[in-house]
């Protein structure tokens, strides 16, 4: 059976990103057969009204324009249902993950395929799966009052039936302490 890691990215910093660094480090970690990268520094696009609408809509019945709308959200939407482990790497920017975090996170939740609702709420349906978020931050703690990122993680996470996340300061991850 093969090990795929999502590695995704979210850092705008390409350079000397301590995010970048540690997550590189933790999907090392993973022994992978296979890694799919994600760089979210290559913006995503915002939700619009053609992607809303083509969501209501069987893929069948979709127009062109329609089909052309969703189709970077299926290719993402694909990676995550191919990964047994996602390896997130992002800076906290003003309190909260960066907007290109956001624009994945909207491109990924998608009512029928990533999560349902039933008469009970909302339904998960990916499962089994570990994430690892490498978190870097130049004053807020994760866990702190401060931190919105790692509670809208866990919450949009678990939202999609994903449980097992975890969260590390990436200033803690190292390639040497990886390998420890």
């Amino acid at each position: 059976m093969t090990h795929t890691v999502l590695h995704i990215d979210a850092s705008a910093r390409l350079a000397g990103s301590v995010s970048r660094t540690a997550s590189a480090a933790l999907v090392a970690e993973q022994n992978a057969d296979r890694v799919i990268t994600r760089d979210l520094a290559e913006t995503l696009p915002l939700l619009d009204e053609t992607w809303v609408t083509a969501t209501f809509i069987a893929p069948g019945d979709r127009t062109e324009e329609q089909a052309a709308g969703l189709s970077l959200s299926d290719q993402l939407v694909a990676e995550l249902q191919e990964a047994d482990t996602i390896v997130i790497g992002t800076p906290i920017y003003n309190f909260a993950g960066p907007a290109s975090l956001k624009a994945w996170i909207d491109q990924v939740a998608r009512a029928g395929v990533t999560f349902r609702y039933t008469e009970n709420g909302p339904e998960g349906l990916l499962s089994g799966k570990k994430i690892i978020v490498a978190v870097a931050s130049g004053g807020v703690s994760i866990g702190s009052p401060m931190d919105f990122l790692t509670p809208h993680l866990s919450q949009f996470f678990a939202f999609l039936g994903l449980t097992d996340v975890s969260f590390v300061n990436a200033a803690d991850v190292t390639p040497q302490t990886v390998a420890a």
